[in-house]
């Protein structure tokens, strides 16, 4: 088949573009405002985009708050600073309950009874569940212009300065044991995927 997005002639039940950019790593924000109030969301819309300096991004659409926002994307263009969190198999509950559309002063850490961790560089706190924690300065957010105003998205990029790998994921000779951590991954509609070590292969790269 062939359709052309703009034109939505896809002729399908759903919109099957988020089931065509697959598998997407979750970038599991932790921010806070200027009033001290924290906030957590899922963005599937995330990845990493380079090394040096070690940057991420993640793209916000239009929020429910008052100024159309989403909460995470205003705390970062407000305070500068925010972490991303690494979901796994373990907190894939909370990582969904998180994604609830809440009121801007609701606490989702609390209300998914996780545990709020000091940052060592930032203020934004990290997950204590999460077994990988990315203390990250923003650097710019870029508007994605929509097709009307309700499609608006903007992307923020941020410089990670502060890696927190939890010991227990190092193997013996010094990598990330993957397969150990069970990283989730957002498919199309409401389907995700893991990490495992029946779910990883190695391909070594041709020299």
């Amino acid at each position: 088949m062939f359709y052309e997005p703009k034109k939505k002639d896809h002729g399908l039940p759903k919109n099957p573009f988020n089931s065509l950019v697959i598998p997407r790593p979750i970038g599991w924000i932790s921010s806070v405002d200027s009033a001290g109030i924290f906030n957590l969301a899922p963005y599937s819309f995330f990845n990493g985009v380079c090394y040096n300096p070690p940057t991420v991004m993640f793209a916000g659409g239009v929020g429910s708050a008052a100024d159309g926002s989403k909460d995470s994307v205003r705390n970062v263009l407000e305070t500068g600073e925010f972490v991303c969190n690494m979901a796994n198999w373990e907190t894939r509950e909370q990582m969904n309950q998180s994604s609830a559309t809440v009121a801007p002063d609701c606490d989702e850490i609390a209300m998914t009874g996780l545990t709020p961790v000091a940052s060592t560089l930032v203020k934004a706190p990290r997950i204590a569940e999460a077994p990988i924690n990315l203390e990250c300065r923003l650097i710019k957010a870029v508007d994605i212009p929509g097709w009307t105003p309700k499609d608006d998205y903007k992307v923020v990029f941020g410089e990670v300065v502060g890696i927190h790998i939890d010991d227990t994921v190092i193997t013996q000779e010094g990598f990330v044991d993957v397969a150990k951590i069970m990283p989730i991954g957002r498919l199309g509609y409401n389907d995700y995927t893991r990490v495992d070590s029946d779910s990883s292969f190695t391909l070594d790269r041709p020299t």
